[in-house]
């Protein structure tokens, strides 16, 4: 079987304020409990890639937490394995997640030279203010020092994350962000509206009036002005958040959008399998449990499975595929379930191609559609209640 693989490394240094990912505040001290994750993190690779019989990862992205937190040697060991347990055939892209803050020369070279065909950076943004007020942690030099060494040391191609909508920002603000970051010549951008996610610090702050944050039209408004520009600049959106020159899209993230096949290993790191069609129609939800200390010390990957049954892998290809600016894979989807997914939501699509919100020629939202993904995925499974699904 081909699928994808991500690997959660569930460490930060310091956690920030708007992150409700899961992750671990880990200092000074904390390398014997590096040496043991790493070494179970093996076990759980391995583990999965044999039980599935995945002999060729299709993609790899390995992701936190702060993956560059583990260091050049537990990753060399990560990408040694890695490069061999798989199977003969490398993945045709690579991805690692670093932070500006833990990054350094040697990282990289061993990144290098271990097969990492793609560097992500979060930077979320350039102004001192905004960082602080989100609890992000370093400063704007050493940032700017990081993405000026990911061009000198390592060589391949990186993709950078901002932030519309922070504190106190207003468009020159983010346009200034996005124009510093284009100066390092990122292959790949992704351009995320503030999410105030309930029981962390930021939520707390802004219901205390702690923190005054865009009103909900302004912060609309500013992402459309950062998405212009980043188009402007070269930059196509190809899904809700990502923009990307032509042949540079995420294929790892691809694989999501299009409900493809993949294994999740490290603690809070999901999985989905889904296999055959028709009347063999099969998928599975595979949870590792958020526990870090247990996923070290308890024999085996404690995990939480779900069977998806086909009504729920229809609406999670709805939900997932009219993100990308393609739409849902309609080959892949009437192979799945027997039917076009026209004909599951006639209604919707008409409404909203007489709207203008509609590619032409596809199944898919245009760029001012996708403004509007919640409300079109609402109508869409309003209709699709109204009326059985089709079975085989």
């Amino acid at each position: 079987m081909t699928a994808s693989l991500y690997i959660h490394i569930p460490f930060c240094a310091k956690k920030c304020d708007y992150c409700d990912f899961y992750s671990l505040p880990a200092g000074t001290g904390s390398g014997r409990l590096f040496d043991l994750f790493t070494e179970k993190l093996l076990e759980d690779i391995g583990g999965q890639l044999r039980a599935f019989h995945v002999t060729e990862p299709a993609s790899v992205y390995i992701g936190g937490g702060t993956p560059s937190l583990l260091g050049p040697q537990r990753m060399k060991t990560l990408l040694g394995f890695l490069s061999t347990a798989g199977g003969r055939h490398p993945p045709g892209e690579f991805t690692v997640e670093v932070n500006p803050e833990s990054l350094d020369e040697n990282f990289l070279r061993v990144c290098r030279e271990g097969g990492v065909t793609r560097i992500s950076c979060g930077v979320q943004t350039f102004d001192e203010w905004a960082r602080r007020a989100i609890g992000r942690q370093g400063n704007v030099r050493r940032l700017g020092a990081a993405l000026a060494l990911l061009n000198e040391a390592y060589g391949g191609s990186f993709s950078a994350d901002l932030i519309s909508g922070l504190p106190a920002q207003d468009e020159s603000v983010l346009l200034r962000d996005i124009e510093t970051l284009l100066r390092y010549g990122p292959s790949h951008v992704s351009l995320y509206d503030l999410t105030v996610e309930e029981k962390t610090p930021l939520y707390r702050n802004a219901s205390l009036s702690k923190l005054a944050l865009p009103p909900a039209e302004q912060a609309a408004r500013l992402w459309i002005a950062g998405r212009d520009f980043l188009e402007a600049a070269g930059y196509r959106q190809y899904e809700v958040s990502n923009f990307a020159p032509d042949g540079k899209r995420s294929a790892h993230n691809i694989v999501y959008w299009r409900m493809g096949t993949w294994l999740g290993a490290g603690p809070s790191a999901s999985g989905t399998i889904v296999r055959g069609g028709g009347a063999t129609l099969s998928g599975l939800r595979r949870t590792v449990k958020t526990d870090v200390r247990r996923y070290i010390s308890v024999p085996g990957t404690e995990t939480v499975t779900e069977h998806l049954d086909r009504n729920t892998l229809i609406r999670e290809s709805f939900l997932m595929g009219f993100r990308y600016a393609e739409g849902p894979d309609a080959a892949l989807f009437r192979q799945r379930f027997g039917c076009a997914l026209e004909s599951l939501v006639p209604e919707t699509l008409a409404r909203w191609r007489a709207r203008g919100k509609m590619r032409n020629g596809l199944c898919a939202l245009n760029r001012e559609g996708l403004l509007m993904l919640n409300r079109f995925l609402t109508e869409c499974f309003t209709e699709m209640d109204r009326s059985l699904l089709p079975r085989e």
